[in-house]
């Protein structure tokens, strides 16, 4: 085995993308779920019902429910989605768990482009050995297989702007700016913020004189915003660029008191504490000392950095778009100072540390599933229901429970419940149409939880369990917001003429 070890060749680009690979299909197949809030309810539960007809958030103008303003939320990723959910249905695939593992796979693959990419500017701009220890913080580092599969726009984006920023350096033609804008333009489309990156680029070419780099820059990211903003949205709306308009107006009335926090160090923890210690404090030394002959990925990165900073809308995956260009130049920049001999022997030990702290890491990220009982008990319901069936979630034994993935069910007009205060009587939560299922949230007082309900649903049944995944569980102990727990579900029999007893 070891002999084997000592014949690959572990500085070859070919491997290092091989084994991002392979902890990449690791994710794919175990890290099911979705990692927050806008991962899913803002893209595949959007994205998913429209394959179905249905408007889950009511987005589109022609929805019963729509209000006739647009919401803020640019449709090119969710439209993505949707026409592969769409083509995943026409070819007869429509089972939630399998569209989701094929929707992991086709992002896991696209996020190997990062790691090719990403070694090839490194390579570029400093030297091969460089570019080896950059190539295998971009495949291996912990976070990035559990992220890559994510339907994350924070995260989708960040091979286009990779591969933007390759084509801008790859050989100093200048024609090759106006595709690297089309691709900067797409990431830009996908999320709006990434127009800070893109300014920053900007801002260099305008500086050094090169206005013809900084027309074709801006001509192709323009064409691409264009094409996918401003077409939509006329499509959609009537009027171009509706969506951009509304996140515009709503972040200047409302995201400002959003989430407000007065860490104004916060994105450096996030992008430098990723890479773990003591080789995050060596990464951020080398990531300022890369502004010494890097001037126009530092200044692109650096204005993002600031920019999230000082909004006052702060959530750590705002940063991860530009995480790879910053261990790039993290790695770049700390070359610089291997002339000596304390930083060359401080970044052996922090990268022995590091792998030592990685493997374990990315062997427990990437096997994790993820808001696992809130998949499994929607999940449970797919092919066992007609879709308009009403649920009370009784949640007296949960701090927080959280919005449930009607994706999984295949089905999208459940009538939802929620009971949260046990000073409430269930006499209070008598609907005109009885509950056909009860989803009992925690295990806390579950025996007199369930014998509260059955004074009301006499012949309620247990139907399933569903258990949290061991990582959930410890966010979960750690804080109890995180709503992901052990839950139970009971099916009432209330339309069964004889319903068991």
């Amino acid at each position: 085995m070891f002999e084997q070890l000592k014949r690959i060749d572990f500085t070859s680009l070919k491997t290092i993308l091989f084994f991002g690979l392979i902890v990449r299909l690791i994710a794919v197949i175990f890290s099911e779920g979705y990692g927050m809030h806008d991962d899913h309810f803002l893209v595949v539960e959007a994205a998913g019902s429209w394959a179905d007809g249905y408007d889950y958030n009511h987005w589109l103008p022609w929805s019963p429910d729509n209000t006739g303003i647009p919401e803020g939320h640019s449709f090119t990723y969710v439209g993505l989605n949707f026409l592969f959910f769409k083509l995943m249905k026409l070819i007869g695939i429509h089972d939630p768990k399998v569209l989701m593992f094929i929707n992991r796979l086709i992002h896991a693959l696209v996020s190997l482009l990062v790691v090719k990419y990403g070694f090839k500017i490194t390579e570029k701009i400093s030297n091969r050995k460089t570019a080896v220890t950059a190539g295998w913080l971009l495949a291996c580092l912990w976070a990035f297989p559990w992220l890559s599969v994510r339907n994350l726009v924070e995260v989708i984006s960040i091979p286009f702007l990779v591969c933007g920023v390759w084509l801008a350096i790859k050989n100093g033609k200048k024609s090759l700016l106006f595709w690297s804008g089309m691709l900067i333009g797409m990431a830009i489309s996908f999320r709006y913020q990434i127009g800070i990156f893109a300014i920053g680029m900007g801002i260099y070419y305008f500086f050094k004189w090169e206005w013809q780099r900084l027309l074709l820059l801006t001509a192709g990211a323009l064409a691409t915003f264009v094409i996918t903003q401003g077409i939509v949205d006329f499509c959609i709306w009537g009027y171009p660029f509706a969506e951009f308009q509304q996140y515009v107006i709503y972040n200047m009335n409302e995201g400002t008191g959003y989430l407000n926090s007065s860490n104004y160090f916060m994105y450096f923890y996030v992008l430098f504490g990723l890479l773990l210690f003591p080789l995050g404090i060596l990464a951020l030394i080398g990531y300022f000392a890369s502004a010494k002959k890097q001037w126009m990925l530092f200044l692109a990165t650096f204005l993002f950095i600031l920019f999230h900073s000082f909004f006052p809308n702060r959530q750590e995956r705002f940063i991860l778009t530009i995480l790879p260009l910053v261990i790039i130049l993290a790695v770049v920049g700390y070359s610089y100072l291997t002339h000596r001999t304390f930083w060359r022997k401080a970044w052996k030990v922090s990268w022995i540390a590091f792998w030592v702290l990685n493997i374990p890491m990315i062997a427990l990220f990437s096997t994790m599933p993820s808001k696992k009982s809130r998949v499994n008990v929607m999940y449970a319901l797919y092919g066992k229901v007609r879709g308009n069936e009403h649920i009370l979630i009784e949640a007296t034994g949960e701090s927080s429970p959280e919005m449930l993935p009607m994706f999984y069910a295949g089905k999208w007009e459940f009538g939802v419940v929620e009971r949260r205060e046990d000073t409430i009587p269930m006499s209070s939560y008598d609907t005109i149409v009885p509950f056909d299922y009860v989803f009992f949230f925690g295990q806390e007082d579950l025996g007199k939880r369930i014998a509260e309900v059955k004074v009301k649903y006499p012949y309620m049944t247990k139907e399933g369990i569903c258990w949290p995944s061991f990582v959930d569980k410890t966010l979960n102990s750690i804080n109890p917001r995180n709503s992901n727990t052990y839950i139970e579900i009971w099916k009432t029999h209330v339309y069964e003429q004889h319903p068991p007893k």
